[in-house]
């Protein structure tokens, strides 16, 4: 099989034209249009680089001729946001079912936090296209995510403030700390996966953990503290345990 040659087009075999096509029935434009995501995923993760995946190309892989392209996406940018949208509509599921059943509010984030590592992590290609691509002028895809996985994880925050448990402050900026931290590990992992991990989880985990216990310490000392006043705090945190 011959992979896509760049912007321009295919080469080779894809050059041909498209393959004939069965036309679907009155009304499944949105089946279509789920082909033609389907074929834009695939040729991102044959290529692994978003340059190398043009409208023709997508074309030629759904058996549709280029305009039937344009009739769903203005252009390739709006196709590979729509890409990126679907691929994080599908992490924002997995990250509910994870925390679905969970009693505790902070067990909730805990579980979100470690569904996002897991899925993002069985599906590398395509969460570095989705989250380490080149940013693209008037792109959506940032949108996207606040609208889907991002927003569910900041109310995922917002309930221990509510309880509590976080100290109060700005919802977002909490939540991108978790996310910073669970990206890392996915990047991290992503690149460099010859690096001293041990079971990819379980580091993910102890990285969160600390993440949301750093969240707490800081609602108790005070988000100016100084070195000296975490120690005294902790002297004083240890010495009630021991009484």
């Amino acid at each position: 099989m011959t992979g896509p040659a760049g912007a321009d087009g295919p080469a080779g075999a894809d050059a041909v034209g498209p393959a004939r096509r069965r036309r679907n029935p009155r009304g499944s434009g949105d089946q279509l249009r789920e082909e033609i995501l389907d074929a834009a995923t695939g040729l991102l993760l044959a290529s692994g680089h978003e340059k190398a995946v043009s409208i023709r190309a997508v074309a030629q892989r759904v058996g549709v001729t280029a305009p039937s392209i344009y009739l769903h996406f203005a252009d390739k940018d709006a196709l590979l946001d729509a890409v990126c949208a679907r691929y994080f509509e599908r992490l924002d599921e997995q990250m509910q079912r994870a925390g679905d059943g969970q009693s505790h509010p902070l067990e909730v984030l805990r579980a979100q936090g470690l569904a996002y590592v897991r899925f993002a992590a069985a599906n590398p290609e395509l969460y570095r296209i989705a989250t380490m691509g080149e940013a693209r002028p008037g792109s959506d895809s940032d949108a996207a995510l606040a609208s889907s996985a991002f927003t569910h994880l900041r109310d995922s925050v917002q309930a221990l403030m509510d309880a509590g448990i976080y100290p109060p402050g700005d919802t977002t900026e909490a939540t991108l700390e978790l996310w910073a931290a669970a990206h890392g590990v996915v990047a991290l992992a992503v690149s460099k996966p010859y690096l001293p991990f041990g079971e990819l989880m379980a580091f993910a985990d102890r990285v969160l953990v600390a993440v949301c216990a750093g969240r707490i310490v800081l609602g108790e000392v005070g988000e100016d503290a100084r070195p000296e006043d975490f120690l005294t705090w902790l002297a004083e945190a240890r010495g009630k345990m021991v009484r």
